[in-house]
């Protein structure tokens, strides 16, 4: 595939989800389906290493099978792609940069230093480093929620100025402020923000989604892009119901369970019954309990009948 401008860049975004076996081995013949079933669901793109893809766990050689199988389904597909090269240590996603090109993704996402929270003028030579080695590829900015340093919207109308590799953004969204703050930076980048906010991040200038209702079900998520594309009122009636099962059955794992983003995500995947893919996170994060989830698959589809 060639790389996206950031105009090319929006929709709804599967992540890669990574199917861990119980010796804590990848279960890549899993992977391989799993890829399989998001290009049947037709999703407008595919990404791997986010947090759901587990990939501060991955050694170099995982990295390398991981993503060189996404590369060679999607661009037999020419399906858009972008490799997550995110990295504890800034090194070694250069290096992964440097390995990946030659996959030809879309785009390459990155997160900006984490171990000690980086000053703005830091994560400019970060990114510009980093937009340097993977040229022509674009950069995408992961700033979750619960990154030692949350960046504003003065801080992406910097980036804009400053780092010419950086074409869009995945990020938590916000309030109406935070929204008009961003529609200067929403000319420049692709603001992506939560699978489960999506009709009104579309209505205040968001493009799309890195999206956890895609991890529930892919082609739902899909069908529910184009809802929202052709009967906004609709969209955000839907949205409603999702982010009121959201509320009543997921987050509660998170606030009273403990448990992780990205085992909610795998939590969801199961819920939505897409895959064989099980809860099952790497060593040492805790994963919800497979009949938790299972159990909730009839609430599911009794509060999103169009996702299923």
């Amino acid at each position: 595939m060639r790389p996206l401008t950031a105009a090319e860049i929006k929709g709804n975004w599967a992540t890669l989800l990574l199917p861990i076996n119980p010796d804590d081995s990848i279960d890549f013949g899993l992977l391989a389906e799993e890829l399989d079933l998001f290009l049947a669901a037709r999703v407008d793109g595919i990404y791997s290493n986010g947090s759901a893809g587990e990939f501060y766990t991955q050694s170099e050689a995982e990295f390398d099978r991981i993503n060189q199988l996404l590369a060679e389904k999607c661009n037999q597909a020419q399906l858009p792609f972008q490799i997550g090269a995110s990295q504890m240590s800034p090194q070694m996603s250069i290096d992964r940069i440097a390995r990946a090109k030659a996959w030809g993704p879309s785009a390459f996402q990155v997160i900006v230093p984490d171990w000690f929270p980086p000053q703005y003028a830091e994560i400019v030579t970060f990114l510009n480093k980093l937009g340097e080695a993977a040229a022509p590829v674009p950069l995408i900015v992961y700033n979750p929620p619960h990154a030692k340093r949350k960046l504003s919207p003065e801080e992406w109308a910097g980036i804009c100025r400053d780092v010419p590799w950086v074409v869009g953004m995945k990020v938590a969204g916000g309030d109406d402020a935070w929204y008009k703050a961003m529609q200067p930076i929403a000319q420049r980048l692709s603001v992506f923000i939560p699978g489960h906010f999506l009709a009104t991040g579309i209505a205040n200038g968001a493009h799309g989604a890195y999206s956890n209702v895609a991890c529930l079900s892919p082609a739902g998520a899909q069908k529910w892009y184009g809802i929202i594309r052709s009967d906004p009122k609709l969209g955000l009636e839907i949205q409603g119901r999702i982010q009121k099962f959201f509320a009543e059955h997921i987050m509660p794992l998170a606030a009273a369970g403990g448990y992780s983003n990205m085992a909610l995500d795998k939590c969801l995947a199961v819920i939505g019954g897409w895959s064989k893919i099980t809860t099952r996170l790497r060593w040492p994060y805790r994963s919800v309990p497979m009949e938790q989830a299972i159990a909730l698959r009839p609430a599911a589809r009794a509060a999103m009948p169009e996702l299923f």
